[in-house]
């Protein structure tokens, strides 16, 4: 089946806006198993938009499991079936000639709906602009050998840092809670010197402002971690609770 089309039948979520009720609306379409998802999608818009069709509006940018925008619940899974892959990583070949595939949204409080499968994920934004920062002074670029980093500390940082904010954590959990993610980005810099001065304040204002965009709480079931296409590990969970005991006792 290789070098063959395939036909899939897609049962795609269609929303106009945050305050638009949504409902399935089913599709044909032709792919070749090595398109990637996302290329499926767009030969569906084509197909759309001839026929004189509203186009499905879904996010995407660099489609090189980069940039975290092609967040697609395929199949009740957030990024489709395969493990650690983002959708635009994922390939028609993952599915079979005949295969009906249900597409939705992130569906979080936290993320309002834009339109279809595109959805408003500016509260990860605003969590990241509420501490996910260092403080450096301004001018030449300070030599890389000027602070020294134990290699396990630096991969572990590493590790943390290659989150990509897409939000599939939220929509894995149950309870839609943002744990996974914000703890990645608070371990990032906890774990670096470079991120010493503003530990405390960090972590409590990153804790604090996911609070307020209502992400619910952590369920301890792993979906965020096994879900997650860069496979983030729950231990930063734990180290984010650790550094907010932390904050709150030096802080008192």
């Amino acid at each position: 089946m290789a070098n063959h089309e395939m036909k899939i039948n897609l049962k795609v979520w269609r929303q106009k806006n945050a305050s638009d009720a949504g409902r399935f609306e089913e599709y044909a379409v032709k792919a070749n198993p090595d398109m990637s998802f996302l290329e499926m999608f767009d030969v569906l818009n084509e197909q759309l938009i001839e026929d004189g069709k509203d186009p499905v509006a879904f996010d995407h940018d660099c489609r090189e499991g980069i940039c975290g925008m092609c967040s697609m619940f395929i199949n009740g899974r957030p990024h489709g079936p395969k493990q650690g892959i983002t959708t635009c990583q994922l390939h028609m070949r993952s599915f079979k000639d005949g295969d009906t595939v249900v597409v939705e949204p992130w569906k979080a409080q936290s993320f309002p709906v834009i339109k279809d499968l595109s959805v408003d994920r500016g509260a990860f934004d605003r969590i990241i602009a509420a501490g996910g920062f260092v403080s450096v002074n301004t001018g030449n670029a300070v030599d890389a050998n000027s602070i020294l980093i134990p290699k396990d500390v630096a991969d572990e940082a590493f590790a943390a840092a290659t989150c990509i904010g897409c939000g599939a954590c939220v929509a894995a959990c149950k309870n839609s809670s943002a744990m996974l993610f914000v703890s990645a980005k608070v371990s990032q810099m906890a774990l670096l010197p470079q991120g010493q001065a503003e530990r405390e304040k960090r972590v409590v204002a990153m804790v604090d402002q996911m609070d307020n965009e209502g992400f619910g709480s952590c369920t301890n079931t792993g979906a965020c971690s096994a879900e997650c296409p860069k496979e983030i590990s729950l231990s930063n969970i734990a180290r984010m609770n650790r550094e907010y005991l932390r904050a709150k006792l030096v802080g008192n």
